[in-house]
């Protein structure tokens, strides 16, 4: 084989190599713009600047709820107790404020009751030494009956402060407030992540935790301290949907475990695939809100919309997993 030749064929393979990896890191985020694309084409009402504004308000809650659990994920530890966090805060905040509570304290206690629910799984998982899908998983059940026994399973509805609705319900400049709080919690995981040695620690222990430990990272702490950070991003996120809803339900977060889940699991098909990042979890926050608004729009019955979504999770990580170990635990 000549030099030429052999030029060539090294050319040609960076060049697979390199459209491989841009697949890889970008095809998520392509299927998003064709699914937009689509969606407003062929639905008239999509595209407006109300429904656009209500998609941003309907993905706020998620995508808080998804860059606590990408701490998680980050350090291989999975949170099944999260959507349970949100209904707790979510019932906590209300149930203060109806009581003649003052709004900080009422935030501060559900923040607080979150934190708590954070460490409690921590310690469980670092110093027990039971699996984080076991412990949470357990935690839940616990949180489930804890979010039923203090509302007597009702909604508390009525006497909410005008400043507590405001957050989940008002608008500045034309945009949900929730999408500021959204903006706020995104720039605050992703500087915390990227930006910090906490960050990198976290990755460190999720990469290699015998590597870690052998560099001197606290292993304990850093575990610990992603679940607590979870936790607290989803008491935040359920005195935020308290807000928007205008009540406290008990079984109000439910859906937020699924969802939660999916967004962080698209989110690794992208960007640096197989790991957690924030702004992957922020764009597989969006493909969940843009295909949940799609098929509403259309009229399609919430069941098949399930299958859907699952479908539409299956695809994104099997085309990482092709390619790439998405090593979750």
């Amino acid at each position: 084989m000549s030099v030429k030749e052999q030029k060539m064929e090294t050319s040609q393979s960076k060049n697979s190599i390199f459209n491989m990896e841009w697949v890889q890191k970008y095809s998520t985020f392509i299927v998003l713009i064709i699914m937009f694309v689509g969606f407003a084409i062929s639905i008239d009402r999509f595209s407006t600047v109300f429904n656009l504004m209500n998609i941003l308000q309907q993905i706020s809650i998620l995508t808080i709820v998804g860059c606590g659990l990408t701490f998680g994920f980050a350090a291989k530890e999975i949170d099944l107790s999260v959507g349970y966090t949100v209904g707790l805060a979510g019932i906590l905040v209300p149930m203060l404020l109806v009581n003649g509570f003052d709004l900080w304290f009422a935030l501060g206690v559900g923040m607080s009751a979150g934190l708590l629910v954070g460490v409690t799984n921590g310690l469980l998982v670092t110093k027990i030494g039971i699996p984080s899908l076991i412990a949470t998983l357990a935690m839940g059940s616990v949180l489930l009956g804890v979010n039923f026994l203090l509302t007597g399973g009702r909604a508390i509805y009525g006497g909410l402060p005008d400043s507590y609705l405001f957050l989940g319900q008002g608008r500045l400049f034309g945009i949900p407030v929730l999408a500021f709080f959204m903006l706020a919690a995104v720039l605050l995981a992703w500087f915390v992540m990227e930006r910090t040695v906490f960050g990198r620690y976290i990755y460190a222990v999720g990469g290699n935790q015998k590597a870690a430990e052998l560099s001197g990272v606290r292993i304990v702490f850093y575990r610990t301290a992603a679940l607590a950070i979870v936790a607290l991003f989803a008491a935040a996120a359920g005195a935020l949907l308290a807000a928007r809803l205008g009540s406290g339900q008990p079984n109000v977060g439910d859906r937020y475990l699924l969802d939660g889940l999916a967004t962080v699991f698209i989110g690794m098909t992208m960007f640096r695939p197989g790991t957690a990042t924030i702004l992957g979890t922020c764009c597989g926050a969006l493909v969940i809100g843009v295909l949940d608004n799609g098929l509403n729009l259309i009229g399609m019955d919430s069941y098949v919309q399930n299958i859907i979504k699952g479908i539409v999770i299956l695809v994104a990580v099997a085309i990482v997993s092709r390619t790439t170990r998405l090593k979750l635990l």
